[in-house]
């Protein structure tokens, strides 16, 4: 049996997990980022997006694919809300959270509502078959694409997975969700055996993903210090410290020792979700992370030789003009090395979806125009409000940044472009809430 795995754009390593999984059960298997009709038994779409719901090229490949008589399964973090899923796309059989015990029973029997953690159409009527099982962390090598060298991800080829979970809680993410607040560890072993066979097919740079790198093999809420740095001189061991990085940590969720490994055994860098400069929106955000930890947190850093960057989220619905304004305050204070922004992003099965849900279009800053400074460029308020922060940010890096017209029209384009995302997700939250 012929089964072929694509990752739409960007070959996660979710898809590749999959990949090697059903591998090793004998079949015969490749893996792919281009969205391709294909003459295999069996399509496996894994899709972490929900901008992959509405994306023509992949419904075109499921339609042909289940016009010649083979058989369609999606999965990822879309899966959260498989209603969209099946009622956007029409596969045979949405798999539903962790998939490698999932996956394996599904190409083999087809849809049955013996299985768990699938949902499908039959009569009509949508079959939702419980939670699939949590996967163990012990597993077979991941399936790796031939051009695995040629893939940037925020300049790594690969984000392998040290763990599974998180314990933060914040209401626009999707991890704890998907993987649970209980943190789940792959041995060291396992670990350095993937990051070789990596190495061997052209990887250059790897980077650490799990939600919060620091978390690995932490219990009970409490970091593993040892092993972590166990874990980065181990990589740093084949990769070497410049090939490495683990920039994804809570501020909480740093130590003396996790800062010096991170500065002795990667790229240098930590990055830090801090989403606000207001203790109001970051409670709003169940962020569970004061400003003052933010101010902490980038202070020892750099006093451990570190570069320190920073995520935040505009248009949180509750968003004030002051809020606003104390996020702009922060990051004038804080002179980070680099900023990302983001319209916040109603991802199915957050608490942040549920939210937005629940206002009225009117009290959305997705779809409230901008009537300030920006009004010319016909903006939302969301998006008035990034493409300010991203100009602002600039202006306050320990390098200074002057913003030329092609700077300008870049953010323009990417603000934009968030925001046409964001109303596309919204609308289809509500159309299937």
């Amino acid at each position: 049996m012929r089964i072929k795995v694509i990752s739409p754009d960007i070959v996660t390593y979710g898809a590749m997990v999959i990949g090697g999984v059903l591998e090793q059960e004998g079949y015969d298997t490749s893996i792919s980022r281009v969205i391709e009709d294909t003459d295999a038994d069996i399509l496996i779409l894994s899709l972490y997006s929900t901008q992959h719901l509405l994306d023509t090229r992949i419904k075109k490949a499921i339609r042909f694919q289940k016009e010649r008589g083979g058989r369609c399964y999606v999965g990822g973090p879309v899966s959260a809300d498989p209603s969209m899923v099946l009622g956007e796309l029409s596969p045979d059989a949405v798999v539903v959270g962790e998939g490698e015990i999932t996956i394996s029973r599904l190409v083999l029997e087809g849809p049955s509502p013996d299985i768990p953690g699938i949902a499908y159409m039959k009569e009509g009527e949508m079959i939702v078959t419980g939670s699939s099982p949590p996967s163990p962390m012990t597993r077979p090598l991941p399936l790796i694409p031939p051009d695995i060298g040629d893939q940037n991800i925020r300049g790594a080829n690969v984000y392998i997975e040290t763990h599974r979970g998180c314990v933060g809680g914040c209401g626009f993410c999707q991890v704890p969700r998907y993987f649970g607040q209980e943190v789940r560890s792959r041995s060291i072993e396992d670990i350095l055996t993937e990051v070789r066979a990596f190495k061997d097919a052209g990887v250059h740079r790897i980077s650490i993903s799990g939600g919060t790198g620091s978390l690995f093999a932490s219990q009970y809420g409490r970091m593993n210090v040892p092993a972590f740095i166990q874990l980065l001189q181990g990589i740093a061991g084949v990769m070497g410290p410049k090939n490495l990085s683990s920039p994804d940590i809570r501020v909480d969720c740093i130590t003396d020792e996790v800062l010096d490994a991170i500065r002795d055994y990667t790229i240098g860098w930590v990055f830090f979700g801090i989403e606000s400069g207001s203790e109001g929106i970051l409670k709003k955000m169940r962020k569970g992370a004061t400003v003052d930890q933010v101010r902490e947190a980038v202070k020892r850093c750099r006093m451990h030789g570190l570069k320190v960057a920073g995520s935040f989220i505009v248009g949180y619905p509750g968003e004030t003009a002051d809020d606003y304004q104390m996020t702009k305050d922060l990051i004038e204070e804080l002179a980070l090395d680099d900023v990302f922004v983001s319209v916040a992003e109603p991802i199915p099965g957050t608490p942040l979806a549920d939210l937005v849900l629940s206002i009225p279009q009117e009290e959305n800053p997705v779809y409230v125009p901008h009537t300030g400074e920006y009004q010319a460029l016909g903006l939302s308020e969301a998006e008035a409000r990034a493409f300010d922060l991203m100009l602002h940010a600039d202006l306050h890096k320990p390098r200074f940044t002057m913003t030329d017209d092609r700077t300008f029209n870049l953010y323009l384009e990417e603000v934009r472009k968030q925001g046409s995302d964001i109303l596309r997700s919204t609308e289809v939250l509500l159309r299937y809430s």
